[in-house]
């Protein structure tokens, strides 16, 4: 089991490449998070909900991503509630102390997830969620060591050097933690050191002799390298790992931008376009600017109603009414395609208080939240051309009205008919749908940037990018783990 110092320490990173590197030796493996938080999701083979960083290392293992892999999911939907999916259902809306009281419940789906994969795999690499000491978090524990004891697991800690203070970091966890937690903590790893290892091995010596402890390996910091994120937002707007070498110069590139709702959710939907080397992209922040773009998209939402309120208050509605004044596109994606309606109910508080918020308008239908929520992968190919989509649902609500007679893609219906899908304006500067992943299948991705007026798109292969960079991932760990002291745990 890899747990972290703090968030964001390299848990997911971590076990992306201890997965991709057993992998590639020809070990049976498979990952494994007990209790994830995150709006970043994934519809799995059985029809099920996942976080996105476990698919992300499904993927490395050359699997397709399981409900097992993340047995709890929390998505937050305010402040203090969160919806609760239960191996890959959804089956509850709480607040935070009402699912402290519910994680023996939650516990027993994870153990009995735990020994399906047990059962399966030769070796079950498992990711920690934020801090193990949380002293707030220790009771009934299912994410750090309330798990790692009840399956007595070997546990690596894993800091961040990059954020400064990684000593006090590694050695204050251990102090918070029991004698018996303490115990299956085998070793430490300290994530993405930059400079001249020589300059550090003095605090090295110094940790294992105050510790007990062994450091089983330093990891650099890698410049450029995607991993798809499991939670937070990019901080970066361009982040291809090798640009080419026309950026910089004078190009036709196609300007995106994304608004950074409260609650956005799978915003990995953008990675191809962020890594697209014909597109300026920015995620813009609700404080922040709004720069000229060819392209707005509305992203996916766990709060619909609260975001569009967002949105209005801070002046996107006059932003994006004036864009399309001057002949730039609009894009819903999932929540953002339900913006684009004239209302969105929600008669049963699903995603907050009971009631209807008016949409923007541009595209005359009408959603309605329900209490079932519709995971499905999908397939098929764009109205407008003969792309083809791949791509994956997730939502609470249904939509209904005369915007739907003109969709947006035709998806094949197990075999059967095809399915008309979102939808497309008249005057076709407007398009929703409910289908994630629009962009990742390279021929989809190139339409829908030639729609939003960008002359001859190149191809690009984002599918292929991302399984290099976790083999990338993967060289780099194999070379800065000490192998043979984990060998007697795997």
């Amino acid at each position: 089991m890899v747990q972290g110092t703090t968030s964001d320490a390299g848990k997911s990173t971590l076990v992306a490449a201890l997965c991709r590197v057993l992998y590639r030796r020809g070990v049976r493996v498979a990952p494994f998070k007990p209790q994830n938080m995150a709006l970043n999701s994934a519809v799995t083979v059985d029809g099920g909900e996942i976080g996105r960083a476990q698919a992300v290392q499904a993927q490395a293992c050359g699997l397709a991503p399981h409900t097992d892999m993340n047995p709890v999911l929390l998505k937050p939907n305010s402040d203090t509630g969160c919806q609760v999916i239960i191996q890959g259902k959804a089956v509850c809306n709480l607040e935070a102390t009402g699912y402290h009281a519910y994680k023996p419940t939650a516990m027993r789906a994870v153990l009995d997830s735990w020994q399906r994969l047990r059962s399966q795999y030769d070796c079950v690499i498992i990711e920690g969620a934020g801090s193990p000491a949380e002293i707030n978090l220790r009771d009934n524990d299912i994410a750090n060591m309330g798990f790692a004891e009840a399956v007595d697991c070997p546990v690596i800690l894993i800091a961040d050097i990059d954020k400064g203070g990684v000593f006090a970091h590694i050695v204050g966890t251990l102090a918070l933690l029991s004698e018996s937690e303490r115990a299956h903590v085998i070793g430490f790893v300290i994530n993405r050191f930059r400079g001249d290892i020589a300059l550090l091995q003095s605090g090295l010596n110094w940790l294992e002799q105050e510790t007990g402890k062994p450091v089983l390996g330093v990891l650099p910091y890698i410049h450029g390298l995607h991993i798809e994120a499991e939670d937070a937002v990019p901080k970066t707007h361009y982040s291809h790992p090798n640009p080419p070498p026309e950026i910089g110069r004078e190009m036709r590139r196609l300007h995106i931008v994304v608004p950074v709702l409260p609650h956005i959710s799978n915003h990995t939907d953008f990675d191809a376009l962020r890594l697209h080397p014909q597109v300026d992209f920015h995620f813009v922040k609700m404080n922040e600017t709004i720069p000229s773009a060819d392209l707005i998209i509305l992203p996916g939402s766990k709060n619909v109603r609260g975001d569009i309120e967002y949105l209005r208050a801070h002046g996107w509605e006059r932003v994006l009414t004036q864009h399309l004044r001057y002949g730039g596109k609009v894009l819903g994606i999932c929540g953002g395609f339900q913006m684009l309606g004239d209302v969105i109910h929600d008669f049963n508080a699903i995603e907050g208080e009971a009631g209807s918020s008016a949409g923007f308008g541009w595209l005359k239908m009408e959603t309605k939240l329900e209490l079932s929520k519709q995971l499905k992968q999908v397939s098929g190919q764009l109205s407008f051309t003969d792309a083809q989509v791949l791509g994956y649902e997730i939502h609470m609500g249904i939509s209904q009205g005369e915007a739907l007679q003109t969709p947006a893609l035709l998806l094949n219906n197990q075999g059967q008919n095809t399915q008309p899908e979102g939808a497309i304006s008249q005057d076709n500067q407007i398009a929703g749908t409910y289908v994630h992943g629009l962009f990742d299948h390279q021929e989809a991705c190139a339409a829908w940037l030639e729609w939003a007026g960008l002359q001859m798109p190149e191809d690009f292969d984002y599918a292929k990018l991302r399984n290099d960079e976790l083999d990338r991932l993967a060289d780099s760990v194999e070379q800065h783990l000490d192998w043979e002291k984990l060998a007697r745990y795997i």
